[in-house]
């Protein structure tokens, strides 16, 4: 298959996304594909190309890959560093790559990647790329979301309360909350920005710390315990896997930093806690709607209560992350734990051979986006009929998506879409 693997990204887990990105790569060239390690961000050279042909020179167009640093990336100094300076968050030829491509392996992590951005504008290019869909993703995401979906589908989650940045309450009296608690940002992941609090002095810093990464930040009671995760495939739960770091809590260097927890899979759990925590896994892919593949990570107290905190749709897919050591614990080695995601991933479109837009309203699309509808109240509820980026190939109810290329600029063309007919773009 001819694959592109897409990494990178502006989120901060930019470094981690490219060491799954690097590792999947690797461990699908080693089985025969033809796959190109792309960053969507920074794309594929600055100048014209001719892209005939390039999946046959798949290592010179890949990205070159440096080690996971302890702290985050500089997001505002990867901006600058594009040549292009365009305002678009898809780099020069990414679309086209993709698009040329069998399937692309989703290996982005956090922000424009595992919120459901992508995934939309994938399937309103026709694109094909694994992990669940976009609305399941944007749910998932969202941490404040997500909680009050465990809470109606009966799965258990630490109590808490999410807090918006306009709206914010510093006295940690009026929250309701005891201490210990924790504060983190609402969509982010890695463990970035994330705080366990003792004193009311720490909240305020907490708030302060989550609140540089995010608008919106969730405080829930802080849950003593040991810490695991189960990775769930098609519907099915993996064995269980317990991560105890040899300090603190599992953080973004704990959990990048080589040696810095310790690992255990199958975890050591009497049968039922087991089998209990790998119910809630599955009962999480349901509740959400996570097609593939996903991870969820949970807390088991003192007392063998079992809390799960929140669903990772794009989880770590470096050969030592906790998704492929589960896989591992059933035989699955890391490359066919690669080829099986993309099995899976192909089902959803075995009666699909073109997108499928029916139903698919302008408002939809604009939620689906988080973009701004701009019309009439009447025509926002309208359905398109398909979606296209060549302005050649729009028909009347069309959504014409235009894009800034090598050659041609879509936006010159958007005047003539709509004498065709189109609907909006």
């Amino acid at each position: 298959m001819d694959i592109v693997v897409l990494a990178g990204g502006l989120s901060t887990e930019r470094d981690v996304s490219f060491s799954t990105g690097s590792n999947v790569a690797e461990a699908l060239r080693e089985l025969g594909h033809r796959v190109i390690l792309l960053d969507v961000f920074m794309g594929y050279s600055d100048k014209p190309e001719d892209l005939t042909g390039i999946f046959g020179r798949f290592k010179e167009a890949s990205a070159s890959v440096a080690a996971i640093s302890s702290e985050a990336p500089d997001l505002e100094a990867i901006r600058k560093s594009r040549k292009d300076q365009s305002s678009s968050f898809f780099g020069p030829n990414v679309v086209e790559l993709c698009r040329m491509a069998d399937i692309v392996f989703m290996a982005l992590h956090g922000e424009n990647g595992e919120d459901g951005r992508i995934q939309a504008a994938f399937d309103l290019y026709g694109i094909k790329y694994t992990g669940t869909g976009y609305l399941s993703s944007a749910i998932a995401m969202d941490k404040d979301l997500s909680k009050r979906l465990f809470a109606a589908n009966g799965i258990p989650t630490p109590a808490g309360i999410s807090m918006e940045k306009g709206n914010c309450q510093w006295d940690f009296a009026a929250t309701g909350l005891t201490l210990p608690c924790v504060v983190k940002p609402c969509c982010g992941g890695s463990s970035i920005g994330v705080s366990i609090v003792r004193t009311k002095e720490e909240y305020q810093q907490a708030l302060k710390e989550a609140f540089r990464w995010e608008e919106k930040v969730i405080i829930e009671n802080y849950i003593q315990g040991r810490e695991f995760s189960v990775g769930v495939m098609d519907f099915k739960a993996l064995p269980v896997i317990e991560i105890a770091p040899l300090q603190g809590f599992y953080d973004y260097k704990n959990k990048y930093a080589a040696g810095s927890a310790v690992e255990t899979c199958p975890a050591d759990l009497p049968q039922h806690i087991t089998e209990e925590m790998q119910h809630y896994a599955e009962e999480v892919a349901k509740a959400l709607g996570l097609e593939t593949y996903a991870r969820m990570d949970f807390l088991l107290d003192g007392q063998g209560q079992v809390y799960c905190l929140e669903a990772n749709t794009l989880p770590g897919m470096t050969k030592v992350s906790l998704l492929p050591q589960e896989a591992q614990a059933v035989g699955m080695d890391f490359g066919s734990l690669c080829e099986e995601i993309i099995r899976i991933s192909m089902k959803k479109y075995e009666h699909t051979e073109h997108m499928e837009l029916e139903g698919m309203t302008l408002e939809n699309i604009a939620k689906a986006c988080k973009g701004t509808y701009f019309g009439g109240e009447q025509e926002k509820q309208k359905a398109i009929r398909g979606a296209v980026t060549d302005s050649r190939q729009v028909e009347e109810g069309f959504l014409f998506i235009p894009i800034k290329g090598a050659k041609a600029d879509g936006h010159d063309f958007i005047p003539d879409v709509f004498a065709k007919g189109a609907a909006a773009v």
